[in-house]
């Protein structure tokens, strides 16, 4: 790192808690010598200054003799803190006021303000956590979903890292059997022949895992585009509502009320999402009402909001049915997109269409470019639901006035979302930096398996080296400045 930004054991202090309204407000300072600068400020300095590793004291800090807040400092010696360095964390009344005077009268006597990311960065600095379990820390802060903080605490209790610990391992294993073949020749050729890759494939099969897993872990952070769009009336307003389960969007019998789009955070299935609501979409003259230049424009914004759409939810009236405007844009979308014919099936099936009658041009089974999903509404009301003997993975009948079907149709669209990114695995990468580096030592080792017959043993050895060394930049054994240094400028002060 920039010695000039980062300088390890210089005391420093941060206001680690929110500046809003809240019960208490925490002031995190670390680095040498920290706990006897704090005692300067405070009512029962020799009482702190004697006090053990992780214990509480209770008093008051002044500045100049002027009390600034009562207070009680957790008191940490290292090696035993969170940076692994000496650790005073005062805790005091919420609200902002007080943690920023008692921040200020810190920063007068002998503390700097830490940069973003320091202490974590001292943690990583002293050994008291990895790169990854660095980055996991950065990911609970930032996870939108109860579903993204859970996978980022397991990468932090050590997931991710004991993972590829163990593929090193295996490696360095290779790297020794390897070694003392050639150390001990009898034969050249004998001793190429003689070359076992399983570890190697071993190895290759993990990292395969876990690059992969970077599909379905990135939706679970960066979240998804969810478009509800259909028909005017069709439900679209009733169904934004009742996902976010609050009343955002105007609901009226009269159609074209939503002239421009609606926008929101929800939930589906633990991905995080940004629900649109759409304007209907009919056509020029519907029935006697001739659509006004407003609605036009928000019909034109629908599709722009469509064709940017990870999810597309099509809403139909069940209680009237599918209408030729809904064959055409449905029909349209599975030609754009290529959609499966199974699922071109399954949902002309559920709106009592003859899929023959359309003449689909054949697809392979591959999946869309955007899934969509086929939502039959106001099924309370058509009941056409108990004649179905079977679940659908794209139809889905929901009820925004009794709420029935919405809890199946956020666990489906999210189940669907996971298949189509790769699947669910337990322990995943955690950044693109991370995949970046498992991708270099797949490629390593995927020529590592072909080189002693092209190459010999000697090439072998420097293509699991160099694996080593991709796997060494993902836990943060061997990581550049620059990168360390991009990774800890992520976090908030503070942390």
């Amino acid at each position: 790192m920039n010695n000039s930004k980062y300088i390890p054991d210089e005391p420093i202090a941060a206001i680690a808690t929110a500046l809003s309204p809240a019960a208490l407000a925490i002031v995190r300072t670390s680095g040498s010598d920290c706990i006897s600068l704090v005692s300067r400020v405070f009512s029962r300095p020799k009482a702190l200054l004697d006090s053990k590793g992780n214990t509480i004291v209770y008093g008051w800090i002044l500045d100049r003799g002027e009390k600034i807040d009562e207070v009680l400092i957790s008191v940490f010696r290292e090696p035993k803190s969170f940076t692994g360095e000496e650790m005073a964390e005062i805790s005091c009344h919420g609200g902002g006021t007080s943690a920023k005077r008692i921040l200020e009268t810190l920063l007068k006597n002998g503390f700097r303000l830490s940069q973003k990311g320091e202490f974590t960065f001292r943690a990583f600095l002293h050994g008291k956590t990895d790169l990854t379990r660095a980055e996991a820390i950065r990911e609970i802060i930032d996870s939108k979903t109860e579903v993204s903080r859970s996978r980022a605490a397991f990468r932090l209790s050590g997931s991710l890292f004991d993972t590829i610990h163990a593929v090193r391992a295996l490696l360095i294993e290779t790297l020794a059997d390897i070694e003392a073949e050639i150390e001990y020749p009898e034969d050249e050729n004998a001793i190429a022949d003689s070359f076992e890759p399983e570890k190697i494939d071993r190895a290759i099969k993990t990292l395969e895992c876990l690059e992969s897993s970077w599909k379905t872990e990135k939706i679970y952070q960066d979240g998804v585009r969810v478009v509800l769009c259909g028909r005017a009336n069709a439900g679209k307003s009733s169904l934004f509502n009742a996902l976010l389960k609050e009343e955002r969007a105007i609901v009226s019998e009269k159609a074209g009320t939503t002239r421009d789009f609606l926008e929101s955070e929800v939930d589906f299935g633990g991905i995080p999402a940004r629900l649109f609501d759409t304007a209907g979409l009919r056509d020029e003259i519907d029935g006697s009402e001739t659509i006004d230049e407003i609605e036009q424009r928000g019909i034109a914004l629908s599709h722009s909001l469509m064709n940017k759409a990870d999810v597309i939810l099509y809403l139909v009236d069940s209680t009237s049915g599918a209408t030729d405007e809904d064959v055409a844009f449905l029909r349209s979308f599975f030609e754009k997109n290529k959609t499966p014919q199974s699922v071109r099936d399954e949902i002309f099936v559920a709106l009592e269409k003859n899929t023959d009658e359309l003449s689909f041009i054949e697809h392979q089974e591959n999946q869309s470019e955007i899934p969509l999903f086929l939502v039959l509404t106001k099924s309370d009301i058509s009941k056409k639901e108990a004649s179905r003997s079977e679940k659908s993975k794209n139809v889905f009948f929901v009820s925004s006035k009794t709420l029935d079907g919405i809890f199946e149709l956020e666990e489906g669209v999210g189940a669907t979302l996971i298949s189509l990114k790769g699947g669910e695995g337990r322990v995943s990468l955690g950044s693109e930096r991370q995949r970046l580096c498992v991708k270099d030592a797949l490629e390593r080792l995927y020529h590592a398996k072909s080189s002693p017959k092209e190459f010999g043993l000697d090439a072998t050895v420097q293509d699991l080296e160099d694996a080593l060394d991709s796997l060494s930049d993902v836990i943060g054994e061997t990581t550049a400045e620059d990168v360390l240094e991009s990774v800890f400028s992520r976090f908030c002060v503070g942390k």
